[in-house]
């Protein structure tokens, strides 16, 4: 999600993951360090280190450590990405809207919501899903933490929302609030998830009302095709009723809808 004014909800999961047990850190190291580098999710990543522009992610398989913006479906296609969940009333209505217009989205979990809700990371992947690490606790600080700290976010919530999901693996990590780093990065990459971020916020957390949703996507899509929704953390009726116009619209104006490139 993008970086929010308000700390209470954010306050809320952190108390809730207090007492997950951590994983072992990543072992990458890297050597000289360089200037800090700006990414297009807006966000300038403290101390930056030497370009890597793949990491080995499971089987020896490269992974970009690039931030993901571009869409599977080429220069017309859009990826709908959902944020924060899963959530026990606002997921299951996602995913009826997803269902309804034949659309695929990826959606961004939270370790502990992923943890609470098994049955429904089960749902988002049988429905043809995918899904994406948003970490354990939602910590939009993450960029100024200890390696160790990220990595214990990044790879506790991997395995949350693989148990879940029943042995499927996130395809991409999200870091809250866009706070990526380059270590962040090349772990997740190293972990066969692709960095992702989002060149539309429709910033509906912030609860602007439906028209306001609708209407940005349509000013800002031409702005790049992966669209930022939630379906966790608050009332997101207005994420609903915005989808059922956005997506037809999005059809109609010749849009086709795909994943994050991997």
């Amino acid at each position: 999600m993008a970086r929010r004014g308000g700390r209470g909800w954010y306050g809320r999961v952190l108390a809730a993951a207090v007492g997950v047990t951590a994983v072992a850190a990543a072992t990458s190291v890297w050597s000289a360090q360089a200037g800090p580098v700006e990414s297009r999710s807006g966000r300038v990543e403290a101390a930056a280190r030497p370009f890597r522009p793949h990491a080995r992610g499971p089987a020896g398989v490269p992974v970009s450590v690039a931030i993901a913006h571009a869409s599977d479906h080429g220069a017309r296609g859009v990826d709908i990405t959902v944020d924060d969940g899963p959530d026990p009333v606002w997921t299951p209505r996602v995913l009826k809207v997803l269902r309804e217009y034949g659309v695929k989205a990826t959606f961004c979990m939270v370790g502990t919501q992923a943890q609470a809700h098994p049955d429904l990371v089960r749902a988002v992947v049988a429905a043809g899903h995918r899904l994406c690490d948003h970490t354990v606790s939602h910590d939009t600080t993450m960029d100024t933490k200890s390696e160790s700290y990220q990595a214990r976010q990044i790879l506790d919530a991997e395995r949350m929302i693989t148990k879940a999901s029943g042995g499927v693996r996130p395809q991409y990590y999200r870091a809250p609030g866009g706070a990526f780093t380059p270590y962040s990065r090349e772990l997740a990459a190293s972990h066969g998830m692709r960095p992702l971020g989002w060149n539309v916020d429709t910033k509906d957390f912030e609860r602007p009302g439906t028209d306001v949703l609708v209407a940005t996507v349509k000013q800002e899509i031409s702005n790049g095709p992966t669209v930022l929704f939630h379906d966790g953390g608050g009332d997101r009726s207005q994420t609903v009723r915005a989808l059922r116009e956005i997506l037809p619209w999005l059809k109609r104006q010749g849009y086709s809808f795909g994943f994050p490139v991997r």
